[in-house]
């Protein structure tokens, strides 16, 4: 898979979030401040997961489809299984 600018770009700001998270509980801030910022860098990090399987099926079925071989059905179970796990 070729991870292009962007989702590395979505990687390193949900770095900087949970950098902020970990600076915060250091200073001692409120607790409902922390779990927003929790629950924000989670929902990022679930909207990464979606882009990233969903940029791997399209890779994948292209690949499938090119070659004939007839696998577009078991990579969609498998993408779909993969969103599944991640939460």
């Amino acid at each position: 898979m070729d991870y292009d600018q962007k989702m590395k770009n979505r990687v390193s700001r949900i770095e900087g979030q949970l950098r902020g998270i970990l600076r915060m509980m250091e200073e001692g801030q409120d607790c409902r401040d922390v779990i927003t910022q929790l629950s924000a860098a989670r929902s990022a990090m679930d909207r990464t997961i979606g882009v990233v399987v969903s940029s791997n099926l399209i890779e994948c079925v292209k690949e499938a489809e090119a070659s004939g071989d007839g696998q577009t059905e078991d990579l969609v179970k498998e993408a779909v299984s993969l969103l599944v796990k991640s939460r």
